[in-house]
């Protein structure tokens, strides 16, 4: 393949169509000297449909949305969607700045309806790098064709994580299902048992997806049901949302922590996972107040347990049997449920397409992509990444507030020139080893300890 039998030329074909990528999208829109696709296998839009609750809510302000941190004029704003739905003065009334999600769904893909460069049912096969441009194979409804770019933006986001121990046939089957897919099986898990016995029902996780789901079953299983919630961590915590903790979701922060040695940050990214793993404190005293409602009859055959790493899930007569170890106590528990819930996270990936760009990818010596300041993995800096670089970025990497100045970051870089201005500093505090300004400063000397 070659760049005379291309379909179309791109200055940046972005592949996947996420969050980030339609903030890709909606960035560019207004620029005219960059010709910008954005190809998305899928053929609609889709934003975690099996999770999306009644109720539930954004974790960050409305605000973080494609546009608002880089351009609040541009058209693709959030408040512009609310104008055009007639909700914005029913949004005004509500006084609260966190979007429901289904209301933040819907946002996403009337934006995605709107931007001309978005191709939907566009999957990349293959990319390879031939006459000075990257050569994608593409799969659409009317077969296979070919585009061609001097940039990649990925985006292809994360996929549900199962931990080794979990065979992945089980999901096959209508008792175990990851959180990604809570909603497509919601109704199988919580209809009674044909059989005398209560039925058993676990949720395995402790992040804010285990914590929705566990309270929608709480409220909706039968009282004489069993609900399990075991997790390894050792409480079930809460996410940091003080104003000094926020600011390290900052320029200044990522400086600090992109330059940070490779095992440093590992460390950090271990110690920080309460920062964007948590549970959301509201929701953690809504689920105590409805076990504390719950008891006042008797008490409810609900179980919570911490410390607890599952070991091993495998069939048995019928049910699914759950071994879980203590890992304080060195004890183990086994028990069986009729329906488990694995709420485990997502992981990212390397897409298969990139096979035949491998030479033109910078990794670090574990294989890990090695992601520049500015969001480079391409050896000529031509191939950037959204959301691949928790490793080397920091916790702000999923965060969606964050997006708007990735991408401001990204489209500067393309563009060769200030499209979006991108602040530097917006904390009160410094990150590392800053200088104290306007202090005397001196040489630290030894301090003997005073008789």
């Amino acid at each position: 393949m070659n760049r005379g039998s291309a379909q179309e030329h791109f200055d940046v074909i972005a592949i996947g169509a996420g969050p980030f990528n339609l903030g890709f999208a909606a960035l560019t829109d207004p620029l005219p000297e960059l010709k910008v696709a954005v190809l998305e296998a899928s053929d609609n839009f889709v934003w975690h449909p099996g999770m999306m609750l009644d109720g539930a809510h954004l974790q960050v302000p409305f605000m973080a949305d494609l546009v608002t941190l880089a351009d609040p004029t541009n058209k693709f704003s959030f408040l512009n969607y609310l104008k055009e739905k007639e909700r914005i003065y029913p949004f005004y009334i509500r006084e609260n700045f966190y979007a429901l999600r289904k209301e933040y769904s819907d946002y996403l893909a009337w934006a995605a309806q709107l931007l001309p460069s978005v191709r939907f049912g566009h999957r990349v096969l293959s990319a390879e790098f031939a006459d000075g441009a990257y050569q994608l194979s593409v799969l659409t409804d009317r077969g296979l064709t070919h585009f061609s770019a001097d940039k990649l933006v990925l985006g292809t986001g994360s996929q549900p994580y199962l931990p080794d121990f979990v065979d992945e046939q089980l999901l096959s089957t209508s008792s175990v299902t990851h959180s990604s897919e809570y909603l497509h099986s919601r109704q199988s898990i919580i209809e009674p048992k044909a059989e005398q016995r209560p039925k058993v029902v676990t949720v395995l996780g402790s992040g804010q997806s285990a914590a929705e789901i566990f309270l929608d079953l709480l409220r909706s299983l039968p009282e004489q049901d069993h609900l399990v919630w075991a997790t390894r961590s050792e409480r079930f915590f809460p996410l940091e949302y003080t104003k000094l903790t926020l600011e390290m979701t900052s320029p200044e922060y990522i400086d600090h922590f992109h330059a940070l040695p490779i095992s440093e940050r590992d460390a950090l990214s271990k110690a920080q996972k309460g920062l964007y793993k948590g549970i959301n404190a509201d929701l953690i005293d809504e689920i105590h107040e409805e076990l504390y409602q719950r008891s006042v009859a008797s008490p409810a055959p609900v179980h919570l347990r911490t410390g607890c790493a599952a070991t091993a899930v495998a069939p048995q007569d019928g049910a699914i049997q759950v071994e879980l170890h203590h890992e304080r106590e060195k004890e183990k528990l086994a028990f069986l449920t009729d329906a488990l819930v694995l709420a485990t996270g997502y992981r990212n990936g390397t897409p298969d397409f990139l096979e035949g760009l491998e030479d033109r990818i910078t990794r670090l010596p574990d294989g890990r992509l090695d992601v520049d300041r500015n969001y480079s993995i391409g050896t000529n800096h031509d191939i950037f990444v959204q959301n691949a670089e928790l490793h080397t970025h920091g916790f702000t990497a999923p965060d969606l507030g964050m997006g708007a100045y990735r991408n401001s970051v990204l489209i500067n870089r393309i563009a060769g020139r200030e499209v979006y201005r991108v602040e530097e500093r917006i904390a009160f505090q410094r990150f590392g080893a800053a200088s104290l300004e306007n202090l005397p400063t001196c040489q630290p000397q030894p301090i003997s300890a005073q008789d």
